[in-house]
């Protein structure tokens, strides 16, 4: 059991920082850039691209252990995360709906784990 909850510890670490990489790309698809290429081959967006490789060797590393039905409901917490992000650091407002398909994600989550 203690042998799950590392691997899924992992998968969940992998998809916060798939999180933090979205967030990455997206302030930096709000810059204007000198040149098309500039704007796909500067620092920030190789570094973006390579977390996102890193979590996928994350999840496939996870999933040695972890089952595929439990790892589709982990990673459903992506959601929580990009919207805790989007208000925090873009200042995207929650509206009802979202709220609503947050509760009813957390709903999954806490169902399923019971």
């Amino acid at each position: 059991m203690s042998e799950l909850i590392v691997y899924s510890s992992i998968l969940l670490i992998g998809v916060f920082i798939a999180a933090v990489s979205q967030v990455i790309l997206k302030k930096e698809s709000m810059k204007e850039h000198e040149s098309l290429s500039r704007e796909y081959m500067n620092p920030r967006v190789m570094f973006a691209y390579v977390l996102f490789v890193g979590t996928t060797f994350l999840s496939i590393f996870a999933y040695k252990v972890v089952p595929l039905s439990m790892g589709a409901i982990l990673e459903a917490t992506s959601y929580i995360w990009i919207t805790i992000f989007g208000v925090m650091i873009f200042s995207e407002r929650i509206t009802k709906v979202r709220l609503l398909a947050l509760a009813f994600i957390l709903c999954g989550i806490i169902l399923f784990s019971v």
